[in-house]
């Protein structure tokens, strides 16, 4: 029963099992830990929950990135030169 619903609902969205198949292909090419891995096979499902917990980490490489820059900042003098390039940096 699970396999018909799960037909119908790639029907009904238009996107067919193919086109799946080749999503899932190409975020296996994209993502390191799948990409370096010596096993091409993995579940989609196991696929999906990799591509997921990638992207949370570099969510937090971001946040962590933006919290030393912004202890940065509040540390140099806001005339400084060191100052003047972090900003252009960041309006880039």
């Amino acid at each position: 029963m699970s396999s018909r619903r799960s037909r119908q609902s790639t029907e009904t969205s238009g996107i067919t099992d193919n086109q799946i198949n080749d999503l899932v292909s190409k975020l296996q090419q994209v993502l390191p830990e799948i990409r370096n891995r010596r096993s091409n096979k993995a579940s989609a499902s196991k696929v999906l929950q990799d591509t997921c917990n990638y992207i949370r980490n570099l969510h937090r490489e971001v946040d962590d990135l933006s919290d030393r820059l912004s202890q940065l900042l509040a540390t140099i003098d806001s005339d400084s030169p060191e100052a003047a390039i972090i900003r252009s940096l960041i309006t880039e």
